[in-house]
């Protein structure tokens, strides 16, 4: 789909991430750069597979906050750049976007970021990025849809050109993947003057960054009118003295349950959400008896209602999270409710009638794919050092570790704190073990390792090395020989790094042999201090894309016997989904198995099957 983006002026489906990449190529955009994480991941996969084509320069960055700085350099510079992540992406950028508030940029830069209400794709929290705007002090935009996505994205490059700032975009899961036809403009090729030029502006130390700080306001101030005229009201000649005020995707489960409940309630809808329109609330509440306020998660835009209402209109009731939910993404049933209590409007029998109860699915747990090196990682640890042991996780695939039948992470909280946290739990006199993916070292695993190193702690570091960022959808990384943009370059070896961090024990395993892996662990669990293994094993979708490219067959196994009661529950404590069972009898389900054949060494009675 990336390479339709390109298209001339027409309308095309896109989803709302590949809306915002045609929205920066259309605004000139000439450095793109991300760290993968789901649900901005198609932004910068976007830029990868067409950066190229248009001549714009692209990178997986080692973590978020590089990326800003990546950007940052470019702008700086004179070319306009976009940087891409999730939420929890924008805590690790934050050290770095913060100064650029004050420090500025020469050409437009856009920060893309994408939260996750309902924590579809994100493991620790339902995080609202929007509080990030205010204490940075940085504008930000939010589309309701893919075409908004795209106008929006442009729009930012000329407020962050015109005041000098990066100017924040921020979607949501359903914004960043709804897919819609989206009116094209042209692709803009910006010819300007490239170079960094040496300026006192930039050098922001007291007592001048005072006057920066002063600066910044007037721009927040200008920025307020810009955000007038981005305000869309619909009903506008409604008699109506309920309204309703909105940002984001919300604004389409409001006009879908209007338009059910057969209602002509005036709508504000805001774009940008920072700095707010204060001009444009005021007028809008000035006459109304009550105002319902729509925004998933935090209640921002209630509280700052609340505040212009004071001047505005003081007798005005302010509903929000009294009728609304503060945990979860919302959905047109959540909005029909609360539209039809504010409005007294009784639900019609046919909306309210139940038509399916998914609480009557039974719930399946994330398991890891067929063939998977962790869970043969997971299976020689719990065999070499029981399952009493505390068990540290980290973030990515192998996260799946803490549901059954794997059972062996205690916890997880944050890109690299599987090492930090494990640290400071070696400290209580406990030897932990702590996993942690190849990216996920990259990103952020080392600085805890050095310090577990130097700070004398005690724990095992098992570093997971699949060879890709395969949980936001096999990204490259630092690792790997090849750029974003599919250009050789040098691999950097993970083990290389752990003996650089200081660590002596370190040992280089094959993911999927267990007996070399049991007796590894065994061993560099009785030392004291870190020792770290690096179990490296392909990630099992990208070896068998590469065996069918090749024309080779993937290997199959079958059971000649059947397992005694013992190994039985070994078979299905090791959890592979191509393991089945039938009747009482296992079997291996040909369509799942992916032949990596670690089955074989947990029990003997599967053979590699033989082609007849």
């Amino acid at each position: 789909m990336a390479k339709e983006i390109l298209s001339e002026e027409g309308k095309i489906l896109l989803l709302g991430n590949e809306a915002i990449a045609r929205g920066a190529l259309e605004a000139g955009v000439a450095i793109a750069t991300t760290y993968p994480g789901t649900p901005a991941s198609e932004i910068g996969d976007t830029f990868a597979e067409i950066a190229k084509d248009v001549g714009i320069y692209f990178e997986y960055s080692t973590n978020e906050k590089v990326a800003v700085e990546a950007a940052a350099g470019a702008a700086l510079s004179g070319l306009r750049s976009i940087v891409s992540f999730k939420h929890f992406g924008l805590n690790v950028a934050s050290d770095s976007v913060f100064p650029l508030a004050y420090l500025g940029v020469k050409a437009g830069m856009v920060i893309a970021v994408a939260d996750d209400p309902n924590c579809w794709s994100s493991a620790q929290s339902e995080q609202d990025s929007r509080y990030y705007a205010r204490i940075a002090h940085l504008p930000m935009l939010e589309p309701s849809d893919a075409q908004e996505a795209k106008d929006l994205t442009k729009k930012a490059f000329e407020l962050s050109e015109k005041f000098g700032i990066p100017v924040f975009i921020r979607t949501t899961t359903r914004v960043a993947y709804m897919r819609s036809l989206v009116k094209l403009g042209k692709i803009e090729r910006i010819e300007r003057k490239v170079k960094f030029e040496k300026n006192i502006k930039y050098r922001n130390f007291p007592p001048k960054i005072l006057e920066v700080h002063e600066e910044l306001h007037k721009k927040l101030e200008e920025l307020k009118k810009e955000g007038e005229k981005m305000c869309s009201v619909f009903n506008k000649n409604s008699k109506s003295k309920i309204g309703i005020i909105v940002s984001g995707v919300s604004l389409n489960y409001v006009l879908e349950a209007l338009e059910e409940l057969n209602l002509k309630i005036p709508v504000l809808k805001i774009s940008m959400t920072y700095p707010l329109p204060e001009k444009s609330i005021a007028k809008f509440i000035s006459k109304l008896k009550e105002v319902l306020v729509v925004e998933e998660l935090e209640p921002i835009l209630e509280e700052e209602v609340k505040k212009i209402a004071k001047d505005s209109n003081p007798k005005l009731k302010i509903h929000g999270k009294d009728l609304l939910p503060i945990v979860g993404e919302y959905k047109p049933e959540i909005m029909l409710q609360a539209i039809a209590k504010i409005s007294k409007k009784k639900i019609p029998k046919e909306l309210i009638e139940e038509k399916f109860d998914a609480k009557k699915i039974e719930k399946r747990l994330m398991q890891l794919c067929a063939g998977c090196p962790h869970r043969a990682s997971f299976w020689s640890i719990k065999k070499a050092l029981g399952s009493d042991k505390i068990v540290a996780g980290d973030i990515g695939c192998y996260m799946i570790g803490v549901h059954p039948p794997n059972n062996i992470l205690d916890f997880v909280s944050c890109m690299g704190a599987s090492i930090g946290i494990s640290h400071g739990i070696s400290k209580t006199g406990e030897k932990p073990i702590a996993f942690i993916g190849d990216s996920t070292f990259f990103h952020a695993g080392i600085p805890a390792l050095i310090n577990a190193v130097h700070n004398k702690g005690n724990l095992l570091v098992v570093i997971l090395d699949n060879r890709t960022t395969a949980m936001t959808g096999h990204q490259p990384h630092p690792g790997v020989n090849l750029t974003g943009m599919g250009e050789e370059t040098k691999a950097i070896a993970i083990e290389d790094i752990v003996k650089a961090c200081g660590v002596e024990n370190v040992k280089v395993v094959n993911a999927y042999n267990i007996e070399e892996f049991i007796k590894t662990a065994k061993e560099f669990y009785s030392l004291p201090g870190v020792s770290v293994i690096v179990a490296k094993g392909e990630c099992r979708l990208q070896a068998v894309r590469k065996l069918a490219r090749s024309g080779a067959k993937i290997p199959k196994f079958e059971f000649v016997e059947q397992p005694d009661e013992e190994k039985a529950k070994e078979l299905e404590a090791f959890g592979c989904p191509a393991i089945r069972k039938r009747n009482g009898v296992f079997y291996i389900d040909k369509n799942l198995c992916w032949g990596c054949g670690t089955c074989t060494q947990i029990f003997k009675g599967i053979k590699p099957k033989v082609e007849k």
